[in-house]
């Protein structure tokens, strides 16, 4: 069980990277679609709409600052999903989930994102404490 824990946590924290790497990829995809987008589309046809959102979904994926994060992202949630195979959801869930949200607000921190550092900090210990609790209960 002791491995499961670790994996769990290492899984939480991958999650976490990359969640805060994806949104900053996302952000960068964002500014590029803002500058090749036409000003109103609301009198294109359906199908035109559709192409239209193929072709910015596409360009996501051509983004290489979300591209690899996301890929890192789909592995982890295939390790989580062997977790699972052998280890009750209720101790998987709550460990996996609090320390993606604690490494989430890490990594986004790291990057520079703006947040309010005292409510993180006492959020993240929390998070610790509870991942604590959840382990040796």
């Amino acid at each position: 069980m002791n491995g499961d824990v670790e994996k769990m946590i290492a899984v939480g924290l991958v999650w976490g990277a990359t969640n805060a790497l994806m949104r900053r990829g996302a952000l960068l995809w964002d500014q590029s679609v803002r500058r090749l987008s036409t000003p109103s589309n609301s009198s294109l046809k359906l199908h035109q709409k559709l192409f239209a959102s193929l072709k910015n979904w596409l360009a996501l994926l051509v983004i290489w600052q979300y591209t690899v994060p996301f890929l890192l992202n789909l592995s982890a949630s295939a390790t989580f999903f062997a977790i699972l195979s052998h280890t009750p959801i209720s101790l998987a869930v709550p460990v996996t989930n609090a320390t993606t949200f604690a490494a989430t607000a890490f990594f986004g921190l790291l990057l520079g994102e703006r947040t309010r550092v005292g409510f993180s900090l006492l959020g993240m210990a929390s998070i610790v404490l509870g991942v604590w609790l959840c382990i040796n209960t």
